[in-house]
């Protein structure tokens, strides 16, 4: 018992410090960005992808760093939590999450600049991703339903429906690309862009619910979700 609960502290410390460094790093480059038109940071129509691309953003390497060394302390939150989960939903939940946040990582470790293999870090962390929720919806069939699921079941589907948007639509040849590109192909489009360009919406509405996600994750869950013993009480 004692070496769950140890683990269980270390998850959460991991977790949070996974979190807090991916957002320190966001904030700080957000807040310092100058673009070269002078044209100010807009959710809108900025991409992650070029808030780290050397040359292009002053604080490029806040980011990655953020990017990188929080992704990887969130990968040892969820090997420490994979520790304690006692069924395969729970396993499948947290390896799924291991695998989205090492994507993340990857990101961060390949600037744009570094192309192929930044545009491969980011296409997996958008499948990785997708998949991830689609496991934890499997997870809390399995589960009795408590109020304190709706914190992470709201967060969970926008993250899934927004990843998923990401990867899906341009497969739908609507036009929003040239040639119908994958949007993870487009992330450097030069300027002029649209004022409302939908690949970044998604990539920042994909990113933030997934961080969302995961912080009521964490604080949802005292331990793990899934390793509450049967209490047996006295006769």
């Amino acid at each position: 018992m004692l070496r769950r609960q140890r683990l269980a502290r270390m998850a959460l410390s991991f977790g949070l410090l996974g979190l807090f460094g991916l957002l320190l790093g966001l904030g700080l480059v957000v807040w310092g960005y100058h673009s070269s038109d002078g044209r100010d940071f807009s959710l809108l129509n900025h991409s992650l992808s070029e808030l780290g691309s050397y040359g292009h953003s002053s604080l490029a390497v806040v980011l990655n760093g953020g990017l990188f060394f929080g992704s990887l302390s969130l990968v040892l939150c969820w090997l420490f939590t994979l520790q304690l989960s006692r069924q395969l939903s729970g396993h499948l939940l947290y390896l799924s999450l291991t695998l989205t946040c090492m994507a993340l990582a990857g990101v961060g470790l390949f600037p744009v600049n570094v192309y192929h293999l930044h545009t491969m870090m980011l296409k997996w962390f958008f499948i990785f991703g997708s998949i991830s929720v689609g496991c934890y919806l499997i997870y809390l069939v399995q589960r009795p339903f408590v109020a304190a699921t709706l914190w992470t079941l709201i967060p969970a589907l926008i993250s899934g429906i927004s990843l998923g948007a990401f990867l899906i639509l341009p497969y739908l040849e609507l036009g929003i690309t040239e040639g119908d590109n994958p949007f993870y192909y487009e992330l450097v489009l030069q300027l002029p862009r649209p004022d409302f360009w939908l690949p970044a919406v998604l990539v920042w509405l994909g990113l933030g619910s997934f961080m969302l996600w995961v912080l009521c994750l964490l604080l949802c869950t005292k331990e793990a979700p899934d390793e509450q013993e049967p209490v047996e009480h006295p006769h």
